[in-house]
């Protein structure tokens, strides 16, 4: 008796072909990978984000946020992560970027201790993006990465010393279309790690070095436990020593702020470290306290890391860390040179060098930037004030910080200029992304999608509580008359051609949608994904 052939329950169904030149990516050997990943772990996930929604809908309704009474034992237990890979003692400088080619042979060279390679907030996830962005990682951990521009002509290909390489996933909530199992779309997060795991885990490991990501947007530490396991599990099945790959936690949702300590015993031997991911920390303290009228944001300008809650929260990061063991790492200078006005771009390096300056005294042990060219003034910073590889022994005994202090709204004005940026910034930022285009120079700034965020819930909440801009109330109507006036301004700016030829109508559309909707949607990037 003859029998027909049973699918095999993991493999997966791609709805695109593969790009060009990139062969040898998504392999079946990979793809099966990827769907063992997805059939293990996707109820998990899908569970843990229904989670989320509920404690969103408990908050909403009026429930504090507050330290863990149930994990208070982990908060005030003796323990440490452990040991931390030679290739990650020192840290003071990160770059980070998306992960096209001509940026990560530009990172990897920059100077800097580490690169973190982004499949998320600066890489727009079209397929022939994520899919070219595997294939340049898996040039660049063999060191065979090069390019050749061909505007200027000059190629780029890698030095003799390079950077350690990180890499960030998605976060949970963002799905992967092109990839289905059982006829459904996988996590982005699980496609975005298990391809990079895949090929390149063993060899790291082979050359003494190891899998290194950061992971982005968790709010809890049961998330953190899910990533515990889906690094273990992937461990075993690749065949690498558990712990091999590590992990910093960007703390960058209010949520978050609270599970420090339990987020990084949740990791268990693969935690390394957390950051301070301050632009999606903002966007997540507007967006988790968003009933809340006292909590509303003044002008996105003025929320600095000088606001006593920012301060409370990158002090509270040293703490933590330092007492376990583990990394503190600075927050991101989204400066870029400014080339055609040298005092206005003398002005823009002096901010980040005190920028920088204030995080190296705090007791941070590395710090992030955008641009190559700011690689320098981070490590001076962090060089004047850090005589080793990292400030593991500044314990900041001297900070207490309560529940009180993460939760107190920022002070400032809320005027009509910052609502004309917020729309500027927001509708070019989203016109790019649907172009393909997760990373966007704008107004002397690198912006990704955590300012996008920002601009976008600001207004949504300024229209929310009605507050006053200005001495007049905000309201939709006079928001759509800014939005109008500032698309006008921006075919002014950007030419008729260009604006024409771009996604600005669908980007004001649903830039429009976003701020003005009943409810306050979870992320930007969940609502453009069907239009991308």
């Amino acid at each position: 008796m003859q029998h027909e052939p049973q699918p095999n329950p993991s493999s997966l169904e791609l709805s695109s072909p593969t790009p060009s030149g990139c062969d040898g990516i998504l392999t079946a050997d990979a793809l099966a990978f990827v769907g063992r990943l997805a059939r293990a772990f996707r109820p998990r996930i899908e569970n843990l984000l229904a989670v989320r929604r509920d404690r969103q809908a408990a908050r909403d309704a009026g429930e504090p946020l507050d330290f863990l009474s149930e994990t208070r034992a982990i908060r005030e237990g003796d323990w440490r992560v452990a040991p931390i890979p030679r290739d990650l003692l020192d840290r003071r400088v990160e770059i980070t970027g998306p992960v096209d080619r001509k940026m990560i042979v530009n990172a990897l060279n920059s100077g800097a201790n580490a690169f973190m390679a982004d499949f998320e907030d600066s890489t727009s996830p079209t397929w022939e993006n994520l899919v070219r962005g595997q294939k340049n990682l898996f040039d660049a951990v063999r060191r065979r990465i090069d390019f050749d521009d061909p505007t200027s002509g000059k190629r780029y290909v890698l030095g003799d010393k390079t950077a350690t390489l990180l890499v960030r996933p998605r976060g949970l909530h963002l799905p992967e279309a092109h990839a289905r199992l059982d006829g459904r779309a996988i996590p982005g997060a699980l496609f975005d790690f298990g391809l990079y795991f895949f090929h390149n885990a063993r060899l790291l490991a082979q050359g003494g070095s190891g899998a290194y990501f950061y992971l982005p947007k968790l709010e809890s530490h049961q998330e953190a436990r899910l990533w515990n396991d889906v690094l273990t599990f992937a461990e075993r099945a690749i065949d690498v020593p558990t712990g091999t790959a590590k992990v910093t936690v960007l703390i960058e949702t209010l949520p978050a702020a609270f599970e420090m300590d339990e987020i990084l015993y949740e990791l268990g031997a693969h935690a390394a470290g957390l950051n301070c991911g301050r632009w999606d920390y903002i966007f997540s303290y507007a967006k988790t306290l968003r009933t809340d009228p006292a909590k509303v944001l003044p002008d996105r300008s003025v929320v600095t890391m000088e606001q006593p809650l920012m301060r409370a929260y990158a002090d509270l990061v040293i703490k933590t860390c330092h007492r376990r063991g583990a990394y503190a790492m600075g927050g991101m200078a989204a400066q870029i040179p400014i080339k055609n006005d040298a005092a206005k771009n003398a002005t823009a390096l002096a901010k980040v060098r005190a920028d920088k300056l204030r995080e190296a005294k705090s007791g941070h042990d590395g710090t992030w930037v955008a641009h190559p060219g700011l690689v320098s003034i981070a490590r001076d910073a962090f060089d004047a004030e850090m005589r080793g590889p990292n400030q593991l022994d500044v314990l900041r005994d001297d900070v207490n910080v309560v529940a009180a202090d993460l939760l107190r709204a920022p002070e400032g004005p809320r005027t009509e200029a910052g609502l004309r940026h917020n729309v500027r910034v927001g509708v070019q930022y989203v016109e790019a992304w649907l172009r393909g285009q997760g990373c966007v120079p704008l107004y002397d700034l690198m912006e990704d999608a955590a300012t996008a965020e920002i601009c976008r819930t600001q207004v949504w909440q300024w229209l929310r509580h009605g507050v006053d801009i200005d001495g007049e109330t905000f309201t939709t109507p006079r928001f759509r008359a800014v939005l109008a006036s500032e698309m006008s301004h921006l075919r002014s700016e950007l030419g008729e051609a260009r604006f024409d030829s771009g996604r600005f109508q669908e980007a004001r559309d649903l830039f429009d949608q976003l701020a003005t909707s009943e409810e306050l949607a979870p992320f930007l990037t969940l609502a453009a994904y069907d239009l991308l």
